[in-house]
């Protein structure tokens, strides 16, 4: 990749040194929230009217802040895009649109405006589909549809800009870009040419069509994105028996376990029997130069293969750069990537194979911390006798390797991420459910963990390439009026302050965490974001309850500008309720019209 950004490490190094206050919010997605007045904050975060936990069709920010609308699934993106219809959709039109539940966003600064940030482009992963709340029933072919939600996945690229305190999409931007799931990307890293990523579509190995399940990402120290595809095995059709010599790979990530999605009916490379090795090209991290889109994205092989919820970046003090990553399911493990050469910011066309060449570890916990365990051939049980012939066989088979080496099963470890003032490392747990009695310990203290938890780890002396770590529990969520939650906060919390399913955050610049949530649609309280403060002497925790989502959507991707005067946020899935559907939503959010369904 070429990345022609000489002034972003200025970008971010301002981003890292202002001490600016959140003073208005704006979310991803149609309209002026809710209908009422505009109006600004004069109030600093810790002094905010909290937000009543409840449930019901909008959403609520607190007096004083404002929530806009800034775009909608279906919204036109590229120059020339249809309108948003539901009644006409096509995948050619929606290929051309905002895509659907939109999960990862990051903001990143152009060259102009007020401290970088007046103007930027945003980043946003799609990650699934739900049919049944996009299409009018008997209204399209399962053909059509097939084709509209391949469109849907993916990723989006839009230029933004604020005047006067609005956010607006540029129009007709050079920059826009859609990928999705018939976008050709590139494979590199260990992996790329092997046997195991091979089809009869790509016998060279090195091009796939498509991106799935982009959930959690991150941002280089170069400006690149990277998008994380998660639940990819959910789109594969066939008994996982049928996959000759990658059986045991496919029953280790589940594949033809479950399958959520009809595409092999037009597409046969999603066909289990007929196709065995396509499922190894995804479950990867995709870097994504968004500031040339006519760049072709890279599937980087390196970063190993699993159900990816993040990838966060950090530069170390000695110039590696360090990508943690989570595996998003119960009893999975929490992975680091050290780049073997230092960032050279002085030789930016080196960069491009910082993310191809390093060592993919494992996190093994113990009483007192934690050890990276190398997950490298040859190493311990990573041979030939188990299984494993070359470096590509640990990559694909990440989960299998990281079984061997006893890594500690965690309560779904989904985002990951640094805060830039203290080097803190944070791990949000969302739960689990599957954790016998003889696992419960150390960092999973709970068996029946349905409110999940928040741990931090901490390099020693800020070194992120440090062999091993400490660690310690932040917070057990969950109500913490009831024994059976066992929630832990600080007694000054209030009904409304704490919280439970810790999925997304993200840091203002005075340290404080953002927690997205995402309980489930039969919680008794709708999603949303809490400001999270940790008193450095008595490890209290303090959280405030700042934004409610609409019934049945999830909050994703936080993101702040660098002068944090707008947070950027994801509702995914509005109305994604029980018994819900397209033609009786819980919420039509945001457009509030009867023609229109509920909109990410």
């Amino acid at each position: 990749m070429n990345f022609d950004t000489p002034a972003l490490n200025q970008f971010v190094e301002a981003r890292l040194n202002r001490r600016t206050f959140l003073r208005n919010t704006t979310v991803l997605a149609g309209t002026t929230w809710g209908g009422h007045r505009s109006i600004y904050a004069e109030a600093t975060p810790s002094s905010f009217n909290e937000v009543e936990r409840g449930k019901d069709a909008y959403l609520h920010v607190p007096a004083g802040y404002r929530a806009d609308v800034l775009i909608r699934w279906g919204d036109p993106l590229l120059a020339d895009a249809a309108l948003f219809d539901p009644l006409s959709q096509s995948g050619a039109s929606q290929s051309q649109q905002f895509g659907y539940n939109n999960d990862f966003v990051a903001y990143l600064p152009l060259p102009s405006g007020s401290a970088c940030s007046d103007h930027g482009l945003l980043c946003v992963n799609h990650e699934f589909t739900n049919a049944r709340d996009m299409f009018p029933p008997h209204k399209y072919s399962p053909e059509q549809m097939i084709e509209v939600e391949m469109a849907a996945h993916g990723h989006s690229v839009l230029e933004v800009t604020r005047k006067s305190g609005q956010w607006r999409l540029v129009p007709r931007s050079a920059y826009s870009r859609r990928i999705d799931a018939r976008t050709p990307i590139s494979i590199s890293g260990p992996a790329a040419g092997h046997i195991r990523l091979r089809t009869q579509q790509d016998p060279a190995g090195t091009t796939v069509l498509g991106t799935l399940s982009n959930c959690g990402g991150g941002v280089t120290p170069w400006g690149s994105v990277l998008s994380a595809e998660e639940h990819f095995q959910l789109y594969f059709h066939g008994n996982s028996g049928d996959g000759g010599n990658e059986v045991g790979n496919h029953l280790r990530y589940g594949v033809g376990k479950i399958t959520a999605y009809n595409w092999s009916l037009t597409h046969p490379r999603f066909r289990i029997g007929a196709h065995p090795t396509e499922s190894n090209r995804f479950g990867w991290v995709v870097e994504i130069d968004p500031y040339n889109p006519r760049s072709v994205p890279v599937k980087r092989t390196a970063l190993g293969r699993f159900s990816h919820e993040a990838a966060t970046c950090v530069h170390n003090p000695d110039g590696r750069v360090v990508v943690y990553m989570g595996d998003d399911r119960e009893m999975e493990y929490i992975y680091r990537y050290v780049s073997r050469a230092v960032d050279r910011r002085d030789q930016p066309d080196t960069r491009d194979h910082l993310l191809d060449d390093g060592e993919l570890s494992v996190a093994k916990f113990d009483d007192t911390g934690l050890d990276w365990i190398p997950l490298v051939f040859g190493s311990g049980p990573l041979t030939p006798a188990h299984g494993f012939h070359s470096q590509a066989d640990v990559l694909i088979e990440t989960r299998r390797a990281a079984d061997l080496l006893h890594a500690t099963p965690m309560d779904r470890p989904e985002d990951i991420e640094t805060n830039p003032l203290t080097d803190t490392v944070f791990v949000l747990l969302t739960g689990n459910s599957n954790r016998s009695s003889a696992t419960v310990g150390g960092p999973n203290p709970r068996q029946r963990n349905g409110a999940g938890h928040i741990i931090e780890l901490h390099p020693p002396g800020g070194d992120h390439c440090a062999q091993r770590f400490d660690w310690r529990i932040t917070v057990m969520c969950g109500d913490p009026n009831t024994d059976q939650s066992a929630g832990r906060y600080s007694k000054s919390t209030s009904r409304n302050g704490w919280f439970s399913s810790p999925d997304n955050c993200t840091f203002d610049n005075q340290g404080r965490i953002w927690i997205a949530s995402d309980a489930s649609p039969l919680a008794q309280f709708d999603n949303g974001a809490w400001i999270m403060h940790i008193d450095p002497t008595t490890r209290e925790v303090h959280s405030r309850h700042f934004l409610r989502c609409p019934r049945g959507a999830e909050l994703c991707g936080p993101a702040f500008t660098p002068d944090n005067a707008t947070l950027f946020a994801a509702i995914q899935h509005p109305g994604a309720e029980p018994g819900a559907s397209y033609d009786a939503p819980t919420t039509r959010w945001p457009d509030f019209n009867p023609l229109l369904p509920p909109r990410p």
